[in-house]
């Protein structure tokens, strides 16, 4: 029996990347999207394969009504893609209240949601798996991005505590971790900047002058990184991390060894701490 999936953020990038991976595969999916015309040629070319749902995952009270539609209406969720996104760049010093619940509520409180909505129907089921896209900045970050990654660690250690949960259940929860990719996000109107003050021109005007000029010229190839995300759905044994091309596998490899060598240079001095045997 072929997939059922609920693709969020699907009219672009990786959810659209990712949709028609899965109806190459045979697969049903229904793209999700605060805008679905994008995905109007997708539905034209198979209808039996692609439904569109107009959902912004930050409406918290839609969300739970829309999933229960989609089980309702296929029988099932077999995979659901947490995916809606944006970026937001600019030093933390200068990050607004608002700006920070904002994207807080794109990546993390909606996919909660989501998460927490579909949950019921996999249970019943005894099977299905929960894809989360975080980011490379979901294991480390660097000036310019800390509220960025803040919710992508936030996503992380929530979908961390959950694997352990529901793996038990028959329920699959996989992190993907893309570094690097031609999705159009360095360059989308969605990309939040954030001015940055003298005192932070030398360590986070690199960032704001990069990013959008690199879009387009990213080495990741999205239909790739589609194509690897559903050999992880698929396989026997799937990571709970997935990290996709160089620069993440790379980036995310020295974050891991900087950290063990700064444990190991403290280690004395952390494991003092303790009263006296």
């Amino acid at each position: 029996m072929n997939r059922v999936w609920l693709v969020t953020g699907a009219s672009s990038g990786f959810g659209r990347a990712i949709t028609e991976a899965a109806v190459a595969a045979g697969d049903v999916v229904v793209a999700a999207a605060r805008r679905t015309a994008p995905l109007d040629d997708l539905v034209a070319a198979h209808p039996d394969q692609v439904e569109t749902l107009a959902l912004d995952v930050t409406a918290i009270g839609d969300v739970q009504a829309a999933v229960d539609g989609v089980a309702a209406r296929h029988g099932r969720i077999d995979v659901l893609v947490n995916n809606a996104g944006r970026g937001m760049v600019g030093a933390v010093e200068e990050a607004t209240d608002a700006e920070l619940r904002d994207l807080m509520d794109l990546h993390f409180f909606g996919p909660a949601a989501l998460t927490r909505a579909v949950l019921p129907h996999m249970r019943r089921r005894g099977s299905g798996t929960i894809v989360q896209l975080t980011s490379m900045g979901g294991r480390f970050a660097f000036a310019g991005v800390g509220a960025y990654c803040a919710t992508k660690f936030a996503l992380e250690g929530l979908s961390e505590a959950l694997a352990a949960e529901v793996a038990p259940l028959g329920i699959r929860v996989l992190i993907v971790e893309p570094g690097a990719f031609r999705t159009g996000f360095a360059g989308s109107a969605d990309l939040t900047p954030v001015s940055t003050l003298d005192a932070y021109q030398d360590t986070v005007g690199p960032v704001l002058s990069a990013l959008p000029g690199g879009s387009g010229q990213e080495p990741g190839d999205p239909a790739k990184a589609a194509s690897a995300i559903l050999t992880a759905v698929d396989a026997d044994e799937p990571p709970l991390r997935l990290p996709l091309g160089n620069d993440a596998v790379d980036a995310i490899t020295a974050q891991l060894d900087g950290s063990r060598a700064e444990l190991g240079a403290w280690e004395k001095l952390a494991r003092s701490t303790d009263f006296d045997a």
